[in-house]
């Protein structure tokens, strides 16, 4: 009992006997540390833990000068099962026993209760009343501790028998600001975020109701006990879990289950965990994301990933950035494989039409090896639409390139081909007007080279604006663009590359030409793509979620 506020930096111990008592206890039973070098404060542990330590030395009790006191002689680790830990420490021959856990299980493995400097039997009623104290501080938000002692004469035997309760300590870790719109954006994003937490059920409601992950100050908490078996549930059971975005007082065994529930359910399942007892779940789901700052080294190494800042809003950002490299990478295939197919075309139509070639070999491998490269490689560093978190995940199965994609490509190509045999039509007629062999080859070659220099911009989401977008607010497409257009246009006025390549010189009506029917293609497909964005976009196909426990 009693109450330490401390706003100052200086230390100040508490006059009350329980409050000291309690924040011994605090520090004793303890696995953090706090560290002060050159004016600069270390911190290292668990958070709940750091602040006990916080508190205690604002206390005026110190870990390391208390341990010289009352050394450590054992560590009982938390054990998720019985949601306590303790550590022994020698006084005197005898030992002190310092316990710190879940309010209910302190309580219940308490057989007295300190008041002031001595302690008492701890009736029934008692116990339900510090329960309900209990559960009214966590429905108030507060993480929620038990506090508990005992004196033994040896260091054997099971810590959590016949303890004498100090009493309850709350502890607030108030989410960051932008963890409530990040979540509203995962939800938009068609990821789901599901709370799984060791804490009180009411702290857990009362978080996950702050940070905008249920609506309603009431919403449904399901408890690890109510988990029961996994393969005893029924399918009423399984659909109430899947369906469920609080999880309170859960076990390492109860994160595996409903791990294999949504995965079961064809979710893609990311998990999040920072201590020893997470690294079987972040080993088990399609992403196990480490914390970097408070993670243990065995959630670190048996993780996929680490967080490095332990920011949600990191997730968030690194999802984005998945969901920007897959696409991007779908633009680099789509509009390379366009352009080849386009050259194949083009010959294909000159062909079945009798007309001569209307490329030559050298010419369509410059276009390959040099003018291509340069666009798609600048496709690669897209920043993304900013529609692309408005839209459900893609299915897991799904390939680089789908089936509306390949149509997309074919449509692509054949118009560059029938820009490029359409110059060179044009061209023939213009050599009947006097214009040689090299000058009709030279402009259905330029035709074709800025027809797939102008397809870059057909690489725009299908959401995106068509003047402003990923595409054209990327400074190395134009920069590409230029470089390219260079190469191209040396390829006709310099000596050597245009003996080489077999060009030659044209006209400004030949450049008209060239210049119409180049950006066909592209008015083409900027009128295909917004076909496509009002009438109709492919379908995603199996419904996909993206789960986050954290």
């Amino acid at each position: 009992g009693g109450t330490f506020q401390h706003g100052g930096q200086e230390r100040d111990e508490p006059q009350d006997p329980a409050m000291q008592e309690a924040l011994k206890v605090g520090v004793l039973c303890n696995n953090a540390s706090v560290t002060e070098e050159d004016g600069e404060v270390n911190v290292t542990g668990d958070p709940m833990e750091v602040a006990l330590l916080i508190a205690g030395m604002k206390g005026g009790l110190d870990r390391d000068d208390l341990l010289e006191s009352l050394p450590e002689a054992r560590e009982v680790s938390f054990d998720p099962v019985v949601k306590m830990m303790a550590t022994y420490h020698d006084f005197d021959g005898r030992y002190t026993v310092a316990v710190k856990g879940a309010p209910e299980e302190v309580i219940d493995a308490s057989s007295r209760v300190v008041t002031g400097e001595e302690s008492r039997e701890l009736s029934a009623t008692e116990k339900d009343e510090w329960i309900e104290k209990s559960e009214r501080m966590a429905e108030d938000g507060l993480r929620v501790l038990g506090l508990a002692r005992k004196n033994v004469d040896h260091t054997e035997g099971s810590p959590y028998e016949d303890l004498s309760l100090i009493g309850l300590v709350g502890l607030i870790d108030p989410p960051r600001e932008e963890v409530r719109s990040t979540i509203q954006r995962c939800q938009d994003a068609g990821i789901r975020v599901v709370m799984v937490t060791g804490d009180h059920a009411g702290t857990a409601r009362n978080i996950a109701y702050s940070v905008g992950l249920v609506d309603e100050p009431d919403a449904e908490v399901i408890e690890g006990r109510e988990l029961g078996d996994r393969e005893s549930i029924s399918e009423a059971e399984r659909d109430r879990f899947i369906g469920a975005s609080i999880f309170a007082r859960v076990s390492p065994e109860h994160k595996l289950d409903l791990i294999d529930m949504h995965q079961s359910a064809g979710s893609i399942v990311a998990m999040t965990g920072d201590g020893v007892n997470d690294a079987p779940a972040l080993k088990r789901a399609d992403i196990g994301v480490a914390m970097g700052q408070r993670g243990t080294q065995v959630a670190q190494e048996a993780a996929d990933m680490i967080l490095r800042d332990d920011n949600f809003t990191s997730i968030y950002h690194a999802i984005r950035e998945g969901r920007i490299i897959f696409r991007n990478i779908r633009k680099f295939v789509l509009y390379l494989m366009s352009c080849n197919l386009s050259e194949l075309l083009a010959i294909l139509i000159a062909a079945l039409l009798g007309f001569p070639l209307p490329l030559l070999p050298l010419q369509i491998l410059f276009l390959n090896v040099v003018t291509d490269i340069f666009p798609a490689f600048a496709l690669g560093a897209c920043g993304g639409s900013k529609e692309i978190m408005n839209t459900p995940p893609r299915d897991p199965d799904e390939s680089i390139l789908t089936r509306t994609h390949w149509t997309e490509l074919g449509l692509y190509g054949t118009m560059i081909a029938v820009a490029t045999v359409g110059a060179f039509v044009i061209g023939g007629g213009m050599y009947a007007g006097g214009m040689g062999t090299e000058e009709v080859v030279t402009m259905s070659f330029l035709t074709l080279a800025f027809a797939q220099l102008w397809h870059v911009f057909n690489m725009r989401e299908l959401a995106s604006g068509i003047v402003r977008n990923e595409v054209t607010e990327n400074a190395y497409v134009w920069g590409a663009l230029g470089l390219s257009a260079l190469l191209v246009i040396g390829t006709v006025y310099l000596p050597g590359v245009s003996l080489a390549l077999s060009t030659a010189p044209i006209g400004l009506e030949s450049w008209l030409v060239v210049l119409g029917m180049s950006l066909l293609p592209l008015g083409a497909g900027q009128v295909l793509l917004e076909f496509r964005r009002r009438f109709g976009t492919p379908k995603l196909g199996t419904r996909l979620e993206e789960l986050l426990f954290d």
